[in-house]
């Protein structure tokens, strides 16, 4: 159920969903999703859904991965990425392969060590990882040329927004039910523009640290 023929067929599936961009399809199907999620769900690792990862915490399904992804390289892409929500670390190993430096911040410090402990399995050394309220972002490495949040605030923070360089792009799911909507809003020089993209379904972005 790990095999690269399990993968492909999960490749299969997102082009058939409508994802397109071939560098994202190809480095989903160079990543070992199952090493990210509990090994009593490995054998469900390729199946389109979310799965549990503790803390009520999920690993987001493959086509949200894929599409958050692919929004955030559409227009260019970004050398510097802030991930807000680092979880077990699969969104930020598929994003490591693909910018040259991933700033990622989590809340919930097992987790943080244990997406530490998969990146270093993968050989990525290309990402910095904080322990950290995700709302304040991570402006010490401040402007990014992307910010991904993969959990979901009823507004976008203010210092995640001031943390975003002239003409980069944020994805962000935003909703504070039980369903949101998927955003990308992009920094121009005189404000924000933001684009509503698809409904999805997150966790909430929590405030404070554990």
């Amino acid at each position: 159920m790990t095999s690269r023929r399990t993968r492909e067929r999960m490749i299969r599936r997102l082009e058939g969903q409508g994802i397109k961009s071939r560098i994202v399809l190809d480095t989903l199907l160079a990543t070992p999703r199952h090493i990210f999620v509990e090994d009593a769900f490995a054998s469900r690792a390729y199946d389109d859904t979310a799965l549990p990862i503790g803390f009520n915490q999920t690993i987001s399904q493959p086509y949200t991965i894929a599409r958050m992804t692919e929004l955030l390289l559409e227009r260019r892409t970004p050398e510097k990425v802030l991930e807000v929500g680092t979880g077990s670390g699969y969104q930020t190993a598929v994003l490591a392969q693909l910018v040259k430096r991933v700033y990622s911040v989590e809340r919930i410090y097992p987790l943080q060590q244990r997406a530490r402990r998969c990146l270093q399995d993968m050989g990525l050394r290309n990402v910095r990882l904080k322990h950290s309220d995700g709302a304040w972002g991570w402006d010490d490495y401040s402007p990014f040329d992307g910010v991904l949040v993969t959990a979901a605030p009823a507004e976008v923070p203010q210092a995640l927004l001031d943390q975003l360089g002239r003409g980069a792009v944020m994805i962000v799911p935003l909703g504070a039910g039980r369903e949101q909507m998927l955003h990308r809003i992009t920094r121009t020089e005189t404000g924000f523009e933001m684009e509503s993209i698809e409904p999805v379904t997150f966790v909430p972005l929590v405030a404070g640290t554990v």
